[in-house]
């Protein structure tokens, strides 16, 4: 009886051991399946998620080629109207008679006397600005002659003023009162101090 007992538990023991490796097998296929399922997933996720953010990139790099389009239409715009508008400053006293653009970045004074954004066009107080040495074009060379009594004049398109001078200083480069709004119609002219960076010329008149 015992030795049968035994025997059938070496048969008992044997079986299920073949069970438990026939089960771990199955597992191991089954986890292999299922990794490649869910590989192939993360793979597929980030195909998707790459392709996702290159379009991201291709609309942001349109938006921004879109807006460098948009600016140069500006530029260009600024400039044609510059032309067809005759916007310039005459000035008989120093023999100059300059042409006027938009804002007044370097890239501006480089070819215009520019025109202050914040300022008005027309009515009210017209800042300009221009090189006066150092460049290829130094428009306001010359302002440093101009005195008190002297006249200028003022085109943009159909619009024409013409300015005695009264005021001829030396101001701070931060100083900008005197581009500050005003009731009566002025015109106030902007450049560098020689040999003086922290200060700027400044002259303003007054409509005639």
């Amino acid at each position: 009886m015992i030795s049968y007992t035994k025997r059938y538990i070496n048969i008992v023991s044997l079986i299920i051991t073949i069970l438990i490796f026939s089960l771990l097998e199955l597992s191991i296929q089954q986890i292999k399946k299922n990794n490649f399922n869910i590989t192939s997933i993360i793979n597929i996720f980030k195909i998707n998620t790459v392709q996702v953010e290159l379009n991201s990139n291709n609309i942001k790099q349109e938006t921004k080629e879109e807006k460098v389009e948009i600016q140069n239409q500006n530029n260009n715009s600024i400039l044609n109207n510059t032309e067809e508008t005759n916007w310039k400053i005459i000035i008989p006293a120093i023999s100059l008679e300059a042409p006027i653009s938009e804002n007044t970045k370097k890239e501006t004074m480089d070819k215009y006397v520019g025109h202050f954004e914040e300022t008005s066009k027309t009515y009210g107080n017209i800042g300009l600005a221009a090189h006066n040495r150092g460049y290829e074009v130094n428009y306001f060379s010359n302002l440093k002659k101009l005195k008190e009594g002297d006249k200028i004049i003022y085109k943009c398109g159909d619009f024409e003023k013409k300015y005695i001078i009264q005021t001829h200083i030396i101001i701070k480069d931060i100083d900008w009162n005197y581009l500050e709004k005003t009731e009566d119609n002025r015109i106030t002219l902007i450049t560098c101090v020689e040999n003086e960076p922290n200060y700027r010329r400044c002259i303003q008149g007054v409509e005639m």
